[in-house]
Parts: structure tokens; C-alpha cells; sequence
């Protein structure tokens, strides 16, 4: 049986920020953007996952267990010490301490250095889950406690489902009461701790109220969740999954982390795309000795493609595919992807390419690497009728010099599409580094495609110009697209209320 601290790492793992959230139920919940909660660990008590989907969800009560079985799994792992077996998801069972009247130091006592049990204060258990997170980073961490607002009569956030928790408001005041004592202690015992705890609320020991992180510790998160134009950010994934379900299940789960909106694999007939000189040519890799065997490793199944269909509904973020010739693009149609994507290396296959655009039923990407102004008036008419047309400027080159970028082109896209509309101009950036995608989405790119890696692998195809989801790269990469669309602005010029000039005229 795999390790609570195991589980916790591999949950870990897949978020690059030093930031957890611990959801409550308080109606104070319901005012956060959903978007704040990207690229954080996420830990939800009793059934607070239907307010917010959490990476881990911990609880022992039966009414819990009753309510989940009715809306269904969210959480990646659920500890309890309940019989509780979701369809999705993993659980640790683990024992429950019941609180009397002499057991409030003994349960203090376990959050600093005892085992982990549930506690009746839940949100005890969920501090002793950050501290083993802090563990297994080797560094602080920051923890803000979302929905503890300890007032019983303002009720719950809103959440799918009905709630299935009883007992009458005096009860529940006294039991809230009794718990804001003991978090008060927790404060004040994790001080100089692995954690630095931020209770988000109203109460005169919240460090931050909910216009605080909202306008302060996450503007980012605030301007994307009210743009009316955000940009499709893809995360590249090609074949550095391997052919590895444990590794792509990974990479999607960091994408969907990191603030991506698709994450897109590849797809080709191995067998009919290359010749046979090639993939009988010597070739070194953990597969085998030819080029054939690495090739043929690397190809997702019909039940790879299911899974990775499921898991993306699951977390809900999109998927497509690159999808190389005729025999692939009939197999990848019964999977219905997002998009279709025609990569630059088919450039000169324009039979396929042209068949693809006379039954293409759904957005199309096309890639322009290696290609002039003749394809490009080609393309304009051969795919005039597809659905959408997302027209990606791209270099071939790994990486591409920042000489041949060439971001001028995704203008030209851009003006394309005020007369096409159609047409929607995107990038795909195989240079180096952010610079090229903010400036490519400065010049109108409404999607931008970055490709992404698991790691270090030498005998891979592409390495050297992927980020490594291992840290914090990708991340990283999507927030400066995030900081670009905030900083383009509107195109109609006003009077910002950061400019209070002495010498301006009050209205």
C-alpha cells in the first residue's frame, strides 16, 4: 500500500506554487473567484469540495459520506475513518479521535508531533496534511483557511446538492464556538512553523479579508476571472508523456494547475507515416534499439485516449490532438476532441490537408512553420468554410531564434480576421522563455501553444524547448500571459483611477 506521505507528495507534486487553501463551508467561500484556486493545493473539510473541487478531502461523519455518494467525487484523495468508496479518487482510511473534555491538549499535542487521525476539529487534520506537504517540499509554505467564518446563523456557501448535516442552530453554535477557541490555539502554536497560517474573514485575528486576497495576494486570478477576452492557453504535451498513463494523468493534472485551457497530445499511424528504412534505423531509447520501437511506444491507445478523454472532463479542462494523416484523423473523430490540430510538419501534405477541411466539423489549428505566402493564400482558401480557422504562426526551429520569431505575422493574422471572422490568429512558441508569447498576444494571438516536459530525457524529441512541469516554469508561463492580457487593456481610451495628478481637475 502506497504511504500517506507518498500520496501526499505525488499530490504536491503536481502544483508549483508554495500555496495551499483550506475550504470551509462559510458563506465567505462563495465569494472567492474560482480562479484563485488554480496552481494551489486545495484541502476541503467534510463536504466543502461541492462548494470548489479539492485536490483532498477529509472527514469522518456519515451524513459526509451520504452527501458525496449523491453529487459524486471531486477530490483526487479522501481521508476518513468512514467505509466511504468513491467511484473516483483514492482513500486513506484513517482513524477518528473523538474530542472530550480532557482530550483538547492531546489533540494540539498531535498536530505538531503526534500521528494523523481524524480530529472532530477537522480543520486541525487539515493543518497536520499541510505540515507533511510542507515535509515533502522541503520549504514554508503558505496556507489561507477559506470559509471558517464561525457564524452559524449566516449559513453555508452555495454547493451542489442539498446538505445532509443536522442539529439545530444552538448546537451548531456552541460546537462553532468551541472550534474558533481551538483554531486561535493553532495560530498561536504554528507561529515560527513550516506554515504560516492566513485566516481570510472579518474576525480581529483574520490576516486577510476576502477583498484582501481578491485585490491583493491574487490580482491575477481577479483580472482573469472578469476578462471578457482571454487568451487559449495550450499546454504542448506531444508524445513526453511516452506513451505512460501515470505520467500523462501528471502532465494534465499540472496543466489544469497552472491555468491552462487545453492540453494537446499527438497522433499518427506509425506504421504508414514512416517508411520502413525508418523505423528499421538504429535508434536508442528505454523502448528498444530501432526508431520503429521508440515511435510505436510513444502512440496512444484508443483506451489511452478514453482515459485522457475522461480525465480532462474530470477536471475540466479541454484536450486535442495533433493529428498527422488520414488513418489517424479517422481514429481521433470518434473521441471527439475540442479542436483539430494540423501540424507543421504535414505542411506539404496538402491532399490530407484539404480533406480535413472539407469535412472538418469543429475549430481547426493549423500550424504555419515552414511555410510562405503562397500556403498562406491557400489555406485561406481551402479552409474558408471550416467552423474556425485558428491560424498559428510558427517556427520550426527548436528552439526558434529570436531573430526568426517573426511576430509581426500574428498581426497580420489579426488584421486577417477583422475581414475573415472566421479566422482566429494564434502563436506557437517554440522560442525560448515567455517574451515571444506576450509580445505574440500584444500583436492579437487569441490562443498561444507552449510545449511542455516531465523532466529531462536526453533521447527525447524536443527537450530542449519544452518547460519542465517538475518546477515551476509552465506556471510561471502562464501567469505572463495572464500579466499581458491585463496589461493590453481596452482599446478605448478613459481616464484609468490610478491617475490622481495634482494638476488635474477634479470632475
Amino acid at each position: 500500500m502506497v504511504s500517506f506521505s507518498r500520496q501526499i507528495s505525488d499530490i504536491a507534486s503536481i502544483y508549483a506554487t508554495d500555496t495551499i487553501f483550506i475550504l470551509g463551508k462559510g458563506p465567505s467561500a462563495g465569494e472567492i473567484p474560482p480562479s484563485i484556486f488554480d496552481g494551489s493545493l486545495v484541502i476541503g473539510v467534510n463536504d466543502a469540495e461541492r462548494i470548489q473541487p479539492t485536490d483532498i478531502s477529509i472527514f469522518h461523519a456519515d451524513w459526509v459520506k451520504a452527501a458525496l455518494e449523491a453529487s459524486g467525487p471531486k477530490a483526487q484523495l479522501y481521508l476518513t475513518s468512514t467505509d466511504y468508496r468513491p467511484t473516483e479518487g483514492k482513500v486513506i482510511r484513517v482513524p477518528h479521535e473523538s474530542l472530550g473534555q480532557e482530550s483538547g491538549d492531546l489533540m494540539m499535542q498531535r498536530l505538531l508531533s503526534g500521528p494523523l487521525v481524524i480530529e472532530d476539529v477537522l480543520f486541525i487534520s487539515a493543518l497536520k496534511v499541510c505540515l507533511e506537504v510542507a515535509k515533502v517540499r522541503e520549504r514554508a509554505q503558505k496556507v489561507y483557511m477559506i470559509g471558517f467564518d464561525f457564524t452559524p446563523e449566516a449559513g453555508y456557501a452555495e454547493m451542489a446538492g442539498g446538505h445532509f448535516e443536522t442539529g439545530d442552530i444552538q448546537d451548531r453554535r456552541l460546537v462553532i464556538g468551541m472550534q474558533e477557541n481551538f483554531l486561535l490555539n493553532a495560530l498561536y502554536m504554528l507561529q515560527g512553523s513550516q506554515i504560516d497560517v492566513i485566516h481570510v474573514g472579518n474576525r480581529n485575528y483574520s490576516a486577510a479579508s476576502v477583498a484582501d486576497i481578491v485585490e491583493r495576494d491574487f490580482p491575477t486570478a481577479r483580472a482573469q476571472a472578469s476578462s471578457q477576452s482571454k487568451v487559449a492557453v495550450v499546454a504542448e504535451l506531444t508524445t513526453n508523456h511516452f506513451g505512460d498513463r501515470d505520467r500523462l494523468e501528471r502532465m494534465v493534472r499540472t496543466a489544469k494547475a497552472a491555468g491552462a485551457d487545453y492540453v494537446k497530445v499527438q497522433k499518427r499511424d506509425v506504421a504508414t507515416f514512416y517508411s520502413t528504412a525508418q523505423l528499421s534505423a538504429p535508434y536508442r531509447s528505454p523502448f528498444g534499439q530501432t526508431f520503429g520501437d521508440y515511435r510505436r511506444k510513444l502512440e496512444l491507445t484508443a483506451d489511452d485516449f478514453d482515459f485522457l478523454d475522461t480525465l480532462c472532463r474530470k477536471l475540466k479542462i479541454d484536450w486535442f490532438a495533433s493529428i498527422l494523416d488520414e488513418a489517424s484523423f479517422n481514429f481521433i473523430r470518434d473521441f471527439n476532441p475540442a479542436l483539430i490540430k494540423l501540424p507543421s510538419t504535414i505542411s506539404e501534405h496538402t491532399d490530407y490537408l484539404a480533406k480535413v477541411a472539407r469535412v472538418a466539423d469543429r475549430g481547426i489549428v493549423l500550424s504555419t512553420g515552414m511555410t510562405d505566402k503562397n500556403f498562406e493564400s491557400w489555406i485561406l482558401e481551402t479552409f474558408k468554410d471550416v467552423p474556425t480557422l485558428y491560424l498559428m504562426q510558427a517556427n520550426s526551429a527548436y528552439p526558434t531564434p529570436a531573430r526568426d520569431c517573426n511576430i509581426a505575422v500574428v498581426r497580420h493574422y489579426h488584421t486577417l480576421s477583422t475581414t475573415n471572422q472566421h479566422i482566429v490568429p494564434a502563436y506557437s512558441s517554440h522560442d525560448e522563455g515567455s517574451i515571444g508569447s506576450m509580445l505574440a498576444v500584444a500583436a492579437g494571438a487569441r490562443m498561444v501553444e507552449k510545449h511542455v516536459k516531465l523532466g529531462n530525457s536526453e533521447w527525447a524529441h524536443f527537450d530542449a524547448v519544452a518547460l519542465d512541469m517538475t518546477s515551476s516554469d509552465f506556471c510561471n508561463y502562464v501567469n505572463k500571459i495572464r500579466e499581458a492580457e491585463i496589461m493590453i487593456g481596452s482599446e478605448v481610451k478613459t481616464v484609468a483611477p490610478s491617475e490622481h495628478h495634482k494638476y488635474r481637475k477634479a470632475p
